[in-house]
């Protein structure tokens, strides 16, 4: 059987030859020289088309610098992680809220998911949580000590004007709705997201920690049944880019100078409230 770190060496070989593939193809690298590319662009297109084609070359750098943060971030880090260690115990971690935000347009979808998720969190260890669903529409979730259905209030409008999700997760930290203290935690789902075993060993392990106050996890996709290949497989840059940039980001300057996702974030009440 092969391990994790030969699964990421295979990986990195793998990418390496999909990039010269794509270099040879495209003729971004060729064997010798080109003869019908040895002329002069001042000449034969003329000084104002050559400097916009010039100029048009020089856009296609902006993006340099998150290609090469997630060139690091695939080939720098370990893609195939084997289980997640507790840093410390499960029973000493500080109370955390898992805040699922939904339209509630899918009720079973997120009753189903809502239990699923609670059953993780126990298997794993985690003890002092509450999942709390914030919805627009009333979805009836069953009464538990562990689970607290919010319903977001149609005439409810936040001083930032914030719409959407930021309205929903705006109006949880109202007075009067917020039963949370300064210095629990609170992991951000969408209503489709479900926790792992690893995942919550890793939120465990970075509030016990407590150097950072947010925090980003990696979302696959295909995990379930699949219901249409193409949009599915659309979904992989997402992850490829979670792999990669966002990881070395985070690993590097501790701040998304490039990209946030809007799920699977884990932050400290007080830097949110």
């Amino acid at each position: 059987m092969l391990t994790s770190q030969t699964k990421h060496a295979l990986h990195c070989i793998l990418l390496l030859c999909v990039l010269l593939v794509y270099q040879f193809a495209t003729g971004g690298i060729q064997w010798g020289s080109n003869e019908s590319l040895n002329f002069d662009p001042w000449e034969r297109y003329g000084y104002t088309a050559t400097f916009l084609l010039y100029l048009l070359r020089c856009f296609t750098i902006l993006p340099l610098p998150q290609v090469l943060f997630n060139l690091y971030g695939l080939t720098r880090f370990n893609a195939f992680p084997g289980k997640v260690k507790l840093t410390g115990s499960p029973l000493l971690a500080p109370f955390i809220c898992i805040r699922v935000v939904t339209r509630g347009d899918y009720k079973e979808l997120v009753k189903n998911n809502v239990s699923r998720n609670m059953k993780q969190c126990l298997e794993a260890g985690l003890e002092n949580f509450l999942i709390e669903v914030v919805t627009d529409k009333p979805i009836d979730l069953p009464q538990h000590r562990r689970t607290r259905e919010i319903v977001v209030p149609s005439s409810y409008t936040p001083k930032s004007g914030a719409l959407f999700k930021a309205r929903a997760l705006q109006y949880c930290l109202e007075d009067g709705v917020n039963i949370l203290n300064d210095n629990d935690w609170i992991v951000h789902l969408d209503e489709e997201t479900l926790l792992t075993e690893n995942s919550i060993r890793g939120i465990l392990n970075f509030v016990l920690d407590g150097k950072h106050h947010f925090g980003q996890g990696l979302i696959t996709y295909a995990n379930e049944d699949v219901v249409n290949w193409i949009t599915t497989v659309a979904d992989s840059f997402r992850v490829a880019d979670d792999m990669g940039k966002l990881r070395a980001q985070f690993t590097l300057f501790h701040k998304p100078y490039f990209s946030w996702k809007g799920s699977f974030v884990v932050t400290l009440v007080s830097s949110v409230s």
